[in-house]
């Protein structure tokens, strides 16, 4: 019997054209990132040279070719006259259509799905991420195998959708492709039940999930607070999998801070559903941080895809703070302005420069614990357990002694005063602030 093969060629430089169609069905083109831009950084992340581009506006997709039939003659000569090695779509075609394609332009054919998939196997790096990657790539290949077959044997050198199981199929029947499916998902279910044993075991500890956009600056950010080296791009996905890190806070608090894949619009539905594992992180987090890319004229749109990404993992309703990053780089301060008005208690940063990063960590904490109070707390003078914890945690304003005991005047966040009692059961409390 045949085995899968996990081989992967040479990334290959190929001229690729470029295809949008927008149909009365897509949402309103205001505030809606550039297509074409954003498949075109793709197509180069994934290693392809962008030759041409097309655009077509359609009132509802053609069931055979997605473009109407002059629409493939134009892209038939388009990509014979730019000598293109692929076709790109920006919108998800079927197999059926796909084949088609191909048949009508003599050029392999691909889609957006099959192009972010591709890139996901250049970047994964550890076992999991690998596992992950491979899981999506063969869900999403298994109804194509047919075609993957005509396009992938007449192919010289590799190519984009060729990397890792793609080249694979070569070899492997649907027999064999569906038992890998089946052993790859109880690798992984092994692996999300370590995860969230994990995440569990943390449930006492201050958790903050960093989510946003892909390339939106979160790893850079995680570096800046927390001291760590975690690697930083400017590339699509630069990284895939989670690094959750400790990052001191005010009042002597410590959180753990985890960042995660980046999002992006239309997010492939195999891949956010094999990355379960990673995303843990975020499911569980107390406080999830939106890391938001300014320096870009698409931000309303960036931070719609990261949302409905949320949603599909079941985090619409966990609390965020918006941190509008790259202030450096923004070279409109009303437009940032604005942002900031239309999304209250949001804070802008530079990841890069440092600023606005303790009024990053402040707004944490208050999300946290709770805002800070003025409070007196009247503790025995023997009681060097509370004593020494009010030392880390509270910001003593004033201290004397009465009657035995130590009378502080301090600044304490909600929760730590609530958490005064159980430490001390002789200790008194006296809020006397706002």
């Amino acid at each position: 019997m045949r085995e899968l093969k996990e081989t992967r060629r040479s990334v290959v430089r190929e001229r690729a054209v470029l295809v949008e169609v927008i149909t009365d069905s897509d949402d309103s083109l205001a505030g809606r990132r550039d297509r074409l831009e954003e498949l075109s950084r793709l197509a180069d992340t994934a290693g392809a040279e962008v030759v041409a581009t097309m655009s077509q506006h359609r009132q509802g997709i053609h069931p055979g070719t997605y473009i109407g039939s002059g629409k493939v003659e134009e892209l038939k000569g388009l990509a014979d006259s730019s000598r293109a090695h692929v076709i790109i779509f920006d919108n998800d075609l079927t197999p059926a259509q796909v084949r088609n394609l191909e048949k009508a332009t003599a050029t392999k054919t691909i889609d957006r799905s099959e192009l972010i998939l591709d890139i996901f196997a250049t970047r994964a790096r550890t076992l999991e991420a690998k596992l992950q990657v491979e899981l999506a790539q063969l869900q999403y290949i298994l109804p194509r195998l047919k075609r993957m077959w005509t396009h992938l044997s007449r192919m010289e050198g590799g190519g984009i959708a060729t990397r890792g199981p793609g080249e694979t199929q070569l070899e492997s029947d649907r027999r064999i492709a569906r038992q890998r499916i089946a052993d790859l998902r109880q690798k992984l279910r092994t692996i999300d039940a370590r995860k969230e044993r994990e995440v569990f075991a943390r449930r006492e500890q201050l958790t903050v999930g960093l989510v946003g956009y892909t390339n939106a600056g979160k790893s850079s950010l995680l570096n800046a607070l927390t001291g760590s080296d975690a690697y930083v791009a400017d590339k699509l996905f630069a990284t895939l999998d989670t690094r959750t890190r400790a990052w001191p806070l005010p009042h002597g608090l410590t959180a753990l801070l985890s960042d995660t894949v980046g999002f992006i619009r239309n997010l492939p539905h195999h891949l956010v559903a094999s990355f379960k594992a990673t995303l843990e992180e975020a499911v569980h987090a107390n406080l999830l941080l939106h890391v938001v890319d300014v320096s870009t004229e698409h931000v309303r749109a960036d931070m719609e895809a990261v949302e409905a990404v949320l949603a599909e993992i079941g985090c619409k309703e966990k609390p965020q703070l918006i941190v509008f990053n790259k202030v450096d780089l923004a070279d409109d301060p009303v437009r940032l302005d604005i942002l900031s008005r239309a999304r209250p208690g949001s804070v802008a940063v530079s990841a890069k420069t440092g600023q606005g990063l303790d009024e990053l960590r402040a707004a944490v904490t208050e999300r946290l614990v709770g805002p800070v109070r003025e409070t007196v707390l009247r503790t025995a003078a023997a009681d060097g357990r509370l004593l020494s914890w009010i030392e880390r945690h509270a910001t003593v304003l004033e201290r004397s002694i009465e009657d035995g005991q130590i009378v502080q005047r301090v600044r304490l966040p909600e929760r730590l005063i609530a958490e005064v009692p159980r430490l001390a059961a002789q200790a008194h409390v006296e809020t006397t602030g706002p």
